[in-house]
């Protein structure tokens, strides 16, 4: 990102710089156009049908223009050259369609080719090299023929190092993959200049139509190539991305990876994944502005409302080039500035069940090709979604008690064994383990039957997640017995919250709806329960020993002491 310093002072050099250099230029090398205005007018629309038809590569574009500059140099002089190719770049930008964040890379551009062709031409020149009427007879200067288009090379990549390093940082790549494309097609179109400089020479304005006709091809035969390697390259993203969203086994992981991915294969400024809800609202999930993850309370979107909504009730993807063309159909939240749209459905079985929208601040940002990408890799994220809910679905019923929704022994066991660890690498200082047994259950079988028993242990359950809150886990151990774990909490605070909870669950109102009496009126039950402590590491080194000394507690301290009390393990 340039700061508006930077943007300031760049434009500020390119007034203090250009207009005068262009003035010294036509002061001491005058342009030698006395006859030839109709000529020049028809190299200048070559020129502008080479700008007009640039690649684009790593967001560079390149355009072919040095041919023509070259040939215009030597037949026109120094001056027109440099007009011909100010004017070009005016007809680049044009085609690029520009942000108002790039709009600085107008004046950045003008004032490094200006430099460029002003000093290879002064170079050029103070070496004996001739052109425009002065040129005489070809063979005599023949040596200083590639010298103009090899300075321009070297010097126009030497001013692109220094803005790298004194605009970007040295953030962009200096030899990429815009660097090896731009030596090639500066190697290819050496020649191509060389000719239309004979040819005019000897045919004048017929040599245009020679030349022009297999540069367009020429053109069109690059853009097609690097088009399509392009594509083959965003299709093998794709797939690797496919891979790893597979791997990812829950929903979250998903989320993350898909939309931390999308910015590396597009030029994504805002992306968001809306899901629908009840096959009547889209609902944000996921927000990444500007790389950042963020969190917004935006209103849900119905059916047709806004982009989103339109793309869910048409089942289409929509691409926008320019905020003006969606100004009139959003709805809700729209960065302003945004300019470039792309939203596709998420469909999974034929039905759509999200909506990924994505935007960036620069017009022309997407082109259809990648739409293609885009809706093959909400397919792969479908299917990913689909998995992680299957998975954590079958893993929550696995680690679950099935009546009351506590923890399962299971995860309790695995989860005790963490905390050892924990403990051993002294990520913890203390575990305290809690455990309750209540008190004469079988009898509230035996009385109001086992359905009142299960009503008894889901409030028992739900009771004891209410008092326990973030505090520990609470879990299920199995029949009429819980365990409560609480990491970091010595022994004496357990105790104390164990004795709160006994002293809420003797006075708490236990309803039961389903009893096996002789009317169908609730019931109230008073229950109490025994509880036993530990503490780990001073009651014990491992897991099974701090659970047999808190049950020991439990048994030993509590139950045959009278119940309805809670004891801590004494060695």
């Amino acid at each position: 990102m340039v700061s508006s310093t930077m943007k300031k002072v760049i434009w500020a050099i390119w007034l203090l710089i250009c207009p005068i250099g262009l003035w010294i230029t036509y002061r001491f090398y005058p342009p030698q156009i006395s006859g030839y205005e109709v000529d020049i007018i028809i190299f200048l629309i070559l020129a502008f049908f080479v700008a007009a038809t640039p690649m684009v590569i790593n967001g560079s574009p390149i355009f072919l223009i040095q041919w023509v500059s070259w040939a215009v140099f030597l037949t026109f002089g120094l001056f027109i050259e440099i007009i011909l190719v100010q004017l070009t770049l005016i007809v680049l930008f044009l085609r690029v369609k520009l942000s108002k964040e790039q709009l600085f890379r107008v004046p950045l551009n003008s004032l490094m080719f200006f430099l460029v062709s002003f000093l290879s031409g002064i170079i050029y020149y103070e070496l004996g090299g001739p052109s425009g009427s002065n040129i005489v007879a070809l063979h005599s200067f023949v040596w200083l023929l590639p010298l103009y288009p090899i300075l321009y090379y070297v010097l126009n990549h030497f001013f692109f190092g220094v803005i790298n390093f004194l605009i970007y940082k040295g953030k962009r790549e200096t030899f990429g993959i815009d660097f090896v494309w731009e030596t090639i097609t500066t190697i290819i179109t050496f020649p191509m200049g060389y000719v239309l400089f004979v040819l005019y020479r000897e045919l004048g304005l017929v040599a245009l139509f020679f030349v022009g006709i297999p540069f367009a091809s020429l053109s069109i035969i690059l853009n097609l190539y690097y088009s399509s390697k392009k594509i083959n390259e965003l299709l093998q993203n794709a797939a690797e991305i496919g891979h790893q969203l597979a791997e990812r086994l829950y929903i979250d992981e998903v989320l993350d990876l898909f939309i931390k991915k999308l910015p590396d294969m597009l030029p994504v400024d805002y992306a968001y994944i809306l899901d629908i809800v009840d096959d009547e609202e889209l609902h944000l999930i996921r927000q990444v502005e500007k790389g950042k993850k963020v969190s917004s309370n935006i209103e849900p979107l119905r059916k047709n409302e806004g982009i989103s909504g339109l793309v869910w009730k048409q089942k289409k993807a929509a691409l926008y080039s320019t905020a003006k063309e969606w100004r009139t159909i959003v709805k809700g939240y729209m960065p302003e500035s945004a300019e470039s749209v792309l939203c596709v459905p998420i469909v999974r079985n034929s039905q759509v069940t999200g909506i990924l929208l994505l935007a960036s601040t620069g017009k022309s940002a997407y082109e259809k090709s990648q739409l293609m990408i885009v809706d093959i890799l909400c397919s792969h994220f479908a299917v990913a979604i689909e998995n992680a809910r299957n998975y954590e679905e079958t893993k929550a019923q696995s680690e679950r008690c099935a009546l009351t929704r506590l923890y399962n022994y299971r995860y309790f066991d695995n989860l005790l064994s963490n905390e050892f660890e924990k403990l051993l690498d002294w990520k913890r200082d203390k575990i305290s383990l809690v455990i309750l047994d209540i008190d004469h259950f079988k009898s509230v079988n035996d009385i109001y039957g086992h359905q009142s028993g299960n009503e008894i242990l889901c409030q028992f359950a739900s009771l004891l997640l209410s008092l326990i809150g973030d505090q520990g886990t609470v879990a299920r151990y199995g029949g009429e017995e819980f365990v409560i774990l609480l990491p970091d909490i010595e022994k004496r605070e357990a105790f104390k919250i164990a004795e709160r909870i006994r002293v809420t669950i003797s006075n708490y109102p236990f309803i039961l709806e389903q009893h096996i009496g002789k009317n169908n009126q609730t019931k109230r039950v008073d229950i109490t329960a025994s509880i036993g402590v530990a503490t780990a590491p001073q009651d014990a080194d491992e897991p099974l020993a701090l659970i047999r000394h808190a049950d020991r507690a439990l048994y030993v301290g509590a139950k045959r002491a009278g119940r309805n009390r809670v004891a801590e393990y004494v060695k």
